[in-house]
């Protein structure tokens, strides 16, 4: 059963939109070498003051296996937007009957 990782950190939500569109390259290069790794899903959200990632991934492994080999770009690209340290988070989904979407 695969896994939602979410990495949640204090950011400028603004700043990485700005940065998104203007390094679209760089993004795009991380999203298919994530793609590469299995990565099933992926979202930015951001918040005030708060930038958060949601990913679906087969498994927490895959998604390790790929942060450490795309770590000397991503993390370039976060020092910019984030002011904190990140907090990453593996979530297995619970058996509680009253799901709605996402078939």
């Amino acid at each position: 059963m695969s896994v939602i990782m979410t990495l949640r950190v204090k950011g400028d939500p603004d700043k990485l939109e700005r940065l998104a569109h203007e390094n679209p390259d760089a993004i795009s290069g991380i999203s298919q070498r994530a793609q590469q790794h299995g990565v099933i899903a992926h979202r930015f959200y951001g918040s005030d003051g708060w930038i958060m990632v949601v990913d679906e991934w087969p498994d927490a492994e895959s998604f390790q296996r790929f942060f450490e080999q795309e770590r000397g770009n991503i993390e370039p690209m976060m020092q910019q937007v984030a002011s904190g340290e990140p907090e990453i988070q593996f979530w297995h989904k619970l058996d509680t009957h009253d799901e709605i979407g996402w078939d």
